[in-house]
């Protein structure tokens, strides 16, 4: 009888809602020990975040903690090992803390190269395939709000260096003068040839426009993103 069995400990593990109309289940929670492991959000993934920091006494802006959680979402794993590598590199200067900056730069590396596709779409007037792009990150599990931020990271980086371009700066003057990763630069230095000044920038404030109607709550994030590419 493995109810009277003391010597064994049987684990039952359900990956995702466990159906608790069924009698497997009451039998369970009648006889058992259960426990519920909810995906943390909110509040939840800051204060976890911060808390691993904290055991590696490195210290971290809030706003980059904010973006470091948006950029991972609530997979802890994927989180952890993103505060790994950002513990690592500033582990040689504990006194200064991690920057908005330095996470844009290091964080989920991954996913640029596909960001660049969809925006090199974009440039190409290829709506049909930055759409495509779009909807297989978010199949993908990477969230309309996240998605957003990182589009909105790469135009950025546009306008400084298609700035930086039109007032004849060299090359190897750019990455110093905007700061940011030379993978970056290249890739945004290869796509500034397909907008003009003006484009970037209108983009730029359509891209600001959508963030603000998501966060307000007057559109759905992904019916935001939808229509920020159909409309560019």
């Amino acid at each position: 009888n493995l109810l009277k069995d003391k010597a064994n400990t049987i684990v039952f593990f359900e990956d995702g809602k466990a159906d608790s109309r069924k009698s497997f289940f009451k039998f369970l929670e009648k006889n058992s020990k259960s426990q519920e492991f909810k995906p943390l959000s909110g509040l939840q993934l800051l204060a976890f975040a911060k808390k691993e920091f904290d055991k590696h006494e490195i210290k971290i802006k809030n706003e980059a903690l904010e973006q470091l959680v948006i950029f991972c979402g609530n997979d802890l794993w994927r989180l952890s090992n993103e505060i790994i590598k950002l513990v690592a590199f500033k582990i040689e200067d504990k006194n200064q803390e991690i920057s908005l900056k330095e996470v844009e730069q290091m964080v989920n590396s991954e996913i640029e190269t596909d960001i660049f596709r969809t925006i090199d779409a974009i440039a190409r007037k290829n709506k049909k395939q930055a759409l495509s792009l779009l909807h297989k990150h978010l199949e993908d599990g990477d969230s309309a709000p996240y998605l957003l931020s990182m589009i909105n990271f790469q135009f950025r980086n546009l306008l400084i260096v298609k700035d930086l371009l039109e007032k004849r700066t060299q090359y190897h003057l750019i990455a110093r003068k905007a700061g940011i990763h030379p993978f970056v630069l290249k890739k945004s230095y290869e796509l500034c040839g397909r907008f003009t000044l003006s484009e970037i920038k209108k983009i730029y404030q359509r891209i600001f426009l959508a963030d603000f109607n998501i966060k307000t709550g007057k559109i759905e994030p992904q019916t935001a993103l939808d229509v920020l590419i159909s409309g560019i």
